[in-house]
């Protein structure tokens, strides 16, 4: 079989010459040297976040969630939008590696590795939003299917709350053997470059006797198609699930059926805004700039482009049922969105998440570096404000005006969700020193067909 031949109009995905020893060089340098001064600072402030937040949820556990700003009325409020939020982001790391994978997309190998680690963490951060909430933490296996020998416990397999666990259960194991399968090779590649005994008898561990023959190639290929294959279906059911929580419920503004496919779309959005602003910092950092290219980043801004536009039509849409419906409790809940007290919050929203990535029609917004770090950290901060619009607003007016009232967090919840920060950044921070931040065996790859000396050898056998 001769090699695929790729159009030499496609940008290279692997700039400056490399030859595939340079490729490991570049990669393992992270790992085996010391680590520079910004890492250490990153981990400083991200270290300090975690004890805080360890600080606010032990608070949280020892004395009740009356600690919390919620109230009569407002029963969800900010631990619930963090939840959703940090699911969000855990779902773009699946879908750059399995939907891509199968779309045999190749720009996909030089992110796919931070992307799936940050999808491992934030799915981590998540689940602690869920424990946490319930109240009583020490009961958190209740919603766990276990044999009706265990006691007076019924799991009710109606509610919502419990597929949750279910979905994000399964698509957190799934991501984590798809993320150290791809990691295999890269660590027998550490391994066996290793120069101290330590390093050396850990790397042995993690890589499982891999060897590198045909045999273990073939294996290896063949479980990443079955694993792509699997977590493709979860990375739309996970979101649908999650949405489920809000649009099985009779509250006006929650009871809608768009709720599963704009939630998906809104989950991609925020994801790849976050692995836009993870990777243009450690390319930064580890000097990754040959690899995590401008083509890279102008793909991904394409996607958060497409899904903003999908969110954007998704809140029309929204507005126009409610009006549509001819419910006025229904209508009520979105004018009071818009125009009610929290009418910033909505806003907000509004002009991160709809106007924001439309810049990206731009060109050269597209592949500016420091726009696409600002345009992305707006969109984080835009899907989080959807959570919060979706469930303060929905909630803080019910049928009953008596009932009515104001919600506002008070430092513990505020204290937690910056504390989940660091509980996302100090893993992030240390897979980034002792992990291959870039699937160096599957870069290499494409060095006969996507580098740049491979663009040039064609263009030169062409003329």
């Amino acid at each position: 079989m001769g090699h695929f031949k790729e159009s030499d109009l496609r940008l290279p995905l692997i700039l400056g010459d490399k030859s595939v020893h340079q490729i490991t060089e570049d990669i393992c340098r992270p790992i085996e040297g010391k680590a520079n001064k910004w890492w250490w600072i990153a981990f400083s402030i991200a270290s300090a976040a975690l004890l805080w937040w360890i600080i606010c949820v032990g608070y949280t556990v020892g004395t009740g969630l009356g600690v919390w700003g919620v109230n009569k009325t407002v029963d969800w409020a900010w631990d619930i939008t963090n939840f959703v939020w940090w699911v969000g982001i855990g779902h773009a790391g699946t879908l750059i590696s399995a939907i891509l994978l199968l779309f045999r997309q190749k720009w996909r190998l030089s992110i796919n590795r931070s992307a799936e680690a940050m999808t491992i963490f934030a799915v981590i951060c998540a689940a602690s939003f869920i424990v946490s909430h319930m109240g009583r933490p020490w009961v958190a296996y209740w919603p766990i299917p276990l044999p009706n020998q265990f006691g007076s416990l019924w799991v009710n397999f109606n509610s919502p709350l419990v597929w949750d666990v279910f979905a994000i259960s399964t698509y957190f194991s799934v991501s984590l053997v798809f993320w150290y399968t791809g990691l295999i090779p890269d660590f027998a590649a550490v391994r066996d470059r290793a120069k101290t005994k330590v390093r050396k008898f850990w790397y042995t561990i993690l890589s499982f006797g891999w060897v590198g023959t045909a045999k273990n190639w073939q294996r290896f290929e063949e479980v990443s198609l079955v694993l792509a294959g699997i977590s493709t279906p979860l990375v739309l059911s996970v979101h649908s699930v999650v949405s489920m929580d809000f649009a099985t419920s009779v509250i006006p503004g929650w009871h809608t059926t768009i709720f599963p496919p704009y939630f998906v779309a809104g989950a991609i959005f925020s994801g790849f805004a976050m692995v836009q602003t993870l990777l243009i910092i450690t390319r930064k950092v580890l000097n990754m700039e040959e690899y995590i290219t401008i083509y890279h980043i102008d793909m991904m801004n394409r996607i958060i482009l497409i899904t903003g536009s999908i969110v954007g039509v998704a809140y029309l849409t929204e507005f126009f049922i409610a009006w549509y419906s001819g419910v006025e409790y229904e209508q009520y809940a979105f004018i009071n969105r818009a125009t009610g007290p929290y009418w910033w919050a909505y806003w907000s929203m509004m002009t991160c998440n709809v106007i924001t990535p439309q810049l990206f029609w731009s060109k050269r917004l597209r592949e500016s570096v420091f726009a696409t770090f600002v345009i992305s950290i707006f969109v984080n901060i835009g899907m989080w404000f959807e959570r919060f619009v979706i469930i303060v607003t929905s909630l803080h007016r019910d049928y009953l005006p008596s009932s009515w009232v104001m919600y506002s967090p008070t430092w513990v919840e505020i204290g937690i969700f910056i504390g989940s920060l660091g509980l996302f950044f100090v893993p992030f921070l240390l897979f980034t020193r002792f992990f291959p931040v870039i699937a160096m065996s599957e870069l290499k790859t494409i060095v006969k067909t996507s580098s740049s000396q491979a663009k040039k050898k064609g263009a030169h056998h062409e003329s």
